[in-house]
């Protein structure tokens, strides 16, 4: 039965970063600098600078560009290709850190626009990346005293760890610096089918973790069956080891799990957190934008409210 008529879900639920650790400094920097995707980890996209306002807005020049990697990359290999550049740097100390379209990581003197370092995952190596293709939305920082971090998920499927101040892998995160989120899931999962597009966040010193899932478009096809789950997962900020793992779809015994009719949650994937999420350090939730299960435009095979997809959790 196709679904005439479309059902909002709001459940709130509270996902504890990590109870009882220290709490790190949260955007404890200088007024006007950008700590994350959106300003703060709340998204607040706001910060009280006023040195620019509309009556001089008219005035501005640019002070300087910045050549991106992928522009000699893309010059070396036709077969690479790039779309728009939908990153949003952050600037921290002095520093701007970004990312490319093909998943580059950088750090540029915010005063003069030279490059400080580079960090290429060479995620173009397993080819065009789920959905979107080779499109990248930013990286996400975190510190506590000298140890200083830029993280970075990739369209193959990896978190990534470096040191902010030289762009290295850190070592002792996961694997020498990176872990594969294609593992640890409940299914085995094609990395040409799972990425990462949107910086994760911290809370409490836990990297909280979506994914990009390839979507059904087709309108005249059946829902392809054991898609990869959109479970989203926390990991120890300092050694990457898996802190939780949240269930978009309710597995057997889990709250929610009898909201799928037929068994549907068994074999249902998609059910992802492709975009930014926010976070509130102090409660130590995480809220998340949970997007849509298999497929996009087909529900007949999973009957119910199909917790927790389209559902602000």
């Amino acid at each position: 039965m196709i679904r005439t008529y479309y059902v909002l879900i709001l459940y709130i639920i509270s996902i504890f970063c990590a109870i009882g650790l220290p709490v790190s400094p949260v955007d404890a920097g200088e007024v006007g600098e950008w700590w994350a995707y959106g300003s703060d980890k709340a998204s607040t996209k706001y910060i009280p600078l006023d040195q620019i306002n509309r009556d001089n807005v008219k005035d501005l020049q640019i002070a300087w560009r910045w050549n991106s990697p992928d522009n000699a990359l893309v010059e070396s290999n036709p077969d690479l290709w790039t779309m728009v550049n939908e990153s949003t740097p952050l600037m921290i100390g002095g520093v701007v850190y970004t990312s490319t379209s093909l998943n580059l990581a950088a750090a540029i003197n915010a005063v003069t626009g030279e490059t400080i370092w580079v960090y290429d995952p060479k995620t173009y190596e397993d080819g065009t990346p789920a959905n979107t293709g080779f499109v990248h939305r930013g990286v996400s920082y975190w510190e506590s005293g000298d140890d200083k971090r830029v993280l970075l998920g990739t369209g193959d499927g990896y978190l990534i760890a470096l040191d902010a101040e030289t762009g290295e892998p850190i070592q002792r995160f996961g694997e020498n610096g990176r872990v594969d989120l294609t593992k640890g899931l409940r299914r085995p999962v094609n990395r040409r089918l799972y990425a990462v597009f949107s910086p994760p966040i911290v809370c409490r010193d836990v990297v909280v973790v979506g994914s990009t899932v390839l979507d059904s478009f087709a309108i005249n096809k059946p829902p392809q069956k054991l898609m990869p789950p959109g479970d989203v997962r926390g990991f120890d900020v300092r050694t990457g080891e898996q802190r939780w793992i949240f269930h978009t779809i309710p597995q057997e015994g889990e709250f929610g799990n009898e909201t799928w009719k037929n068994d549907s949650w068994k074999t249902t994937g998609n059910t992802n957190v492709w975009t930014m999420m926010s976070a509130d350090e102090e409660l130590g939730y995480v809220y998340l934008p949970v997007s849509t299960p298999t497929n996009d435009y087909y529900g007949g095979h999973r009957l119910g409210d199909n917790l927790f997809a389209d559902s602000l959790v």
